[in-house]
């Protein structure tokens, strides 16, 4: 079943009656109003949604047949934004960002016009070692010194592979030894390596620093493997798991879990306020959960990478949905784990 659309995911998170009020009229009775940006810190770029997997969680639809990919011309905006911004964290996503053909391209002019900038590459491992095509990416992340964001959603094989495909897992442990053999993951290296968890189904993430410290005994004792840090990230109701929540019936206990769960603390570390995200074809978001259901920017703000300003883009108001109490959940949620 094909997940609905980026139009008709915001129609039904609009208007399905969940009983739950709006999330404008929460965050405002909190007294967090306006929801602003207060800069832009962070430039996160998604190279493209294809992706190598299906998985159930995937907030981006991605997948082998999508086609949307960055070209070297959008490429090139955004490193002209870079080279003219104070912008020293560099956030590039996907689908499977390796499988962009300009991805090592990016990644050396990036390190070039900021030789000392934080470049951020979100993996889902597999890619690594499934195929001799990207089976140099490994030692290119190194000598260009990404820091690497890895999804695994558990430590068990069981339940990654229910969620992203059989033989998943088996291919995740194989790419992290070789990373963990360049250095990855290990303090002295400076070479970071940090995974990813999401829920299994329609629940909150567990407390992330005590996940983290289960994360890291059963993958040495089991596996032999070391990372640095381990980010939570509350599955969002948008695109594949959106569509699983309607197949199961779950979509209104999950919102309402959602909603009861929203924490005011975090409100004021969203990543929507320090981050600005690019879609693949230079148009420009709030985050990247917003750029899945097309909710564009404030219609003061450039709409455009070509057309990037920072001062009209570093306060502006932030454009929210139902989808953001994702984000405002217990300890809260961004593409970097939790916010409070």
């Amino acid at each position: 079943m094909l997940f609905p659309t980026a139009d008709a995911q915001v129609k039904l998170l609009e208007e399905t009656d969940c009983g739950i009020i709006s999330f404008s009229e929460k965050v405002k009775e909190s007294g967090n109003i306006p929801l602003s940006a207060t800069t832009i810190n962070v430039l996160q770029i998604n190279t493209g949604y294809r992706c190598n997997l299906l998985c159930r969680h995937c907030h981006v639809g991605a997948g082998p047949d999508r086609r949307e990919m960055m070209t070297r011309q959008t490429m090139q905006q955004c490193l002209d934004v870079l080279g003219e911004s104070s912008i020293n964290t560099i956030d590039i996503t996907g689908g499977a960002p390796e499988m962009n053909p300009e991805f090592r391209w990016f990644i050396e002019r990036i390190r070039e016009r900021l030789p000392d900038a934080t470049i951020l590459v979100r993996s889902n491992l597999t890619l690594l070692t499934a195929h001799e095509k990207y089976r140099d990416i490994p030692e290119f992340l190194k000598q260009q010194r990404v820091t690497l964001i890895a999804s695994l959603p558990c430590y068990t094989k069981d339940a990654v592979d229910s969620v992203r495909g059989k033989g998943v897992f088996d291919r995740s442990i194989a790419a992290l030894k070789l990373l963990n053999n360049l250095g990855y993951g290990k303090e002295e290296t400076g070479l970071e390596l940090n995974l990813v968890y999401n829920p299994g189904g329609p629940s909150l993430p567990e407390e992330q620093h005590q996940l983290e410290r289960r994360y890291r005994k059963q993958l040495f004792e089991e596996h032999g493997i070391v990372f640095n840090h381990l980010y939570t990230i509350t599955n969002m109701p948008i695109s594949r798991f959106l569509n699983d929540l309607l197949e199961n019936g779950q979509y209104c206990q999950y919102m309402t879990l959602l909603a009861k769960s929203y924490n005011p603390l975090a409100v004021n570390n969203l990543m929507c306020r320090t981050t600005l995200s690019v879609r693949w074809d230079g148009a420009l978001y709030d985050c990247d959960f917003n750029q899945m259901l097309n909710l564009p920017l404030d219609k003061r703000a450039p709409q455009h990478i070509s057309s990037f300003n920072k001062e009209m883009l570093r306060n502006r108001l932030i454009t929210v949905g139902q989808h953001c109490y994702g984000c405002t959940a217990g300890a809260g949620s961004s593409c970097q784990g939790t916010l409070v």
